[in-house]
């Protein structure tokens, strides 16, 4: 059995403790302490040893060490800012420092424990589980630990932050405490999702993050989808073909009416399938090739993975629009980790794929075959919470090439949780959000109707959460989410129901993450 103090002295980075002896190690930092200390976080190295505890709501960090708390990390000198006193652990005496969650804090343990340290994740099997409070990762890695996939664990969109009130850093260091609370050391990846400027690349650059998705959206011309052929020429000429570095002649020379080999079938892309192609992701390309160059010289010689996505679109991205896209980024020297196009079907928030599973699976398997042939690359579901029926497809099609994107449905978890732990609030919460509904759709694509969201006012408390298995109540609730977190009446009592009841959080996290993590493997 380790005891409290020959951890302590380990100078490398000491072996996760078993079960039962992190337990009592925990106790016995508990009554040093007098906090409530996760066991799971225990940690040593560098003759110290840190560890994650709580008193009421807050949460602290604890550093037991025989010498003074700033020490040299490589050429920084790394410093923990907290309330330090002289304690005995037997017969020696140490100095017991406990500090606040504070940036500062979270910035010296990334430096001295590099498990905490967000990474890339290569071409493995993933899952991104984005947390719009900042509460969730505990609960997400305890899925994560039953399964095959590779975690994201800080995954925000610039969207999500500006509703939220929060900031990259702050979803990054969120992240990175869960990470330290449940002892994950196996690796995790920061999703800096949906950039859309040069100006957030930059943020989250500074931020730590290590996955870039491109969103060019906007520059998609979906009109081109149906245009007469007649209106194609002008778009193409309109391009930025100075970034393309080619013109049209050249595009029409290189993929045009000649067959393209994808494995178990060939593609020839016609002329006018090709210009329709030009004209719909041309401006896109250009400027995720912008974007990928400005990221490249942000991050000099550190690692880093891209994403396209256009899967927020109206069109549906064709397989010929497929090649014309990652043919061309490969060839202006783009180097990209997955791709989201806009599949056939809908993919609405918070709620199970709309279309027909026959079509998607023949459709996403040919996708397929130009991720195999163009990479390799990772398909990435996008708005992939609670697409329960065709993860079984996308894992048997795709094997490890598949990242799925979640978001909201963390949110929704929570709101099942204070259904439970306050019925109150949650009424208020869905009243409220019904008002709000009409606007806050307006960026989102979603179907649901409240007229249609079940009367709630006549319902028992103990029937509330099943508000959250309701089509309409759910995509309600999913998209007001900004506002409810943002009104002075909701955010705190909303976040003092979770914190002070974490594990019942944590277990409907792992529950519902199981489910969407389990059919990828175990």
């Amino acid at each position: 059995m380790t005891t409290l103090l020959a951890y302590l002295k380990s100078n490398e980075l000491a072996p996760a403790l078993p079960e039962g002896e992190a337990q009592k190690l925990a106790a016995e930092l508990e009554s040093l302490s007098g906090l409530l200390v996760y066991p799971r976080s225990i940690a040593a190295t560098q003759g110290k040893l840190f560890f994650l505890a709580r008193q009421g709501n807050d949460k602290y960090l604890g550093i037991l060490e025989t010498g003074s708390r700033e020490y040299e990390v490589g050429s920084k000198e790394v410093g923990f800012s907290g309330q330090m006193r002289p304690v005995t652990v037997e017969d020696a005496e140490l100095t017991l420092t406990t500090g606040p969650t504070t940036p500062a804090n979270a910035a010296a343990l990334r430096a001295t424990l590099p498990f905490l340290v967000a990474r890339p994740l290569g071409l493995r099997k993933s899952a991104g589980c984005g947390d719009r409070l900042g509460l969730a990762t505990p609960g997400h890695i305890r899925a994560v630990r039953r399964s095959t996939m590779v975690p994201i664990l800080a995954q925000q969109s610039m969207r999500e932050n500006a509703r939220t009130g929060r900031t990259p850093q702050q979803v990054m260091d969120e992240a990175m405490w869960g990470v330290f609370q449940e002892g994950w050391r196996d690796g995790f990846g920061a999703d800096a999702d949906h950039l859309k400027t040069t100006h957030d690349i930059d943020i989250c650059v500074a931020a730590g993050y290590t996955f870039f998705t491109i969103d060019p959206g906007e520059y998609v011309d979906n009109s081109a989808n149906t245009a007469p052929v007649s209106e194609l020429q002008p778009k193409i000429e309109a391009l930025p073909w100075h970034i393309l570095d080619s013109d049209p002649e050249d595009t029409q020379r290189r993929l045009a009416d000649r067959p393209i080999d994808l494995g178990d079938f060939s593609l020839t892309i016609g002329q006018t399938e090709l210009a329709r192609a030009t004209a719909k992701y041309g401006r896109a390309v250009a400027h995720t090739v912008s974007m990928y160059r400005h990221l490249a010289e942000a991050k000099g010689e550190l690692p880093f993975e891209l994403e396209m996505s256009v899967d927020e679109t109206e069109t549906v991205t064709t397989l010929a629009e497929h090649v014309y896209i990652v043919h061309e980024l490969k060839r202006l020297g783009v180097k990209w980790v997955s791709l989201a196009p806009r599949y056939v079907g809908e993919f609405e928030k918070g709620v199970d794929y709309k279309g027909d599973l026959a079509e998607f699976e023949k459709s996403f398997a040919r996708h397929f075959a130009v991720a195999k042939a163009y990479g390799p690359y990772k398909l990435s579901l996008h708005s992939g919470s609670d697409k329960f029926s065709i993860y079984p497809i996308a894992a048997r099609v795709a094997g490890e090439l598949v990242h799925l994107k979640t978001a909201g449905t963390s949110y929704l978890e929570a709101l099942r949780a204070i259904a439970a732990l306050n019925p109150a609030l949650f009424r208020e919460i869905v009243a409220f959000a019904l008002e709000r509904y009409p606007a806050d759709r307006a960026t989102y694509h979603v179907s649901a109707e409240a007229s249609k969201v079940p009367d709630i006012t006549q319902w028992p408390d103990d029937k509330l959460t099943a508000l959250l298995d309701d089509f309409h109540g759910r995509e309600v609730l999913h998209v007001t989410f900004g506002s409810v977190l943002a009104h002075p009446a909701f955010r705190e009592p909303f976040f003092a129901a979770l914190r002070g009841n974490e594990e019942t959080y944590y277990q409907m996290l792992e529950r519902h993450f199981d489910k969407h993590l389990g059919p990828f493997g175990r």
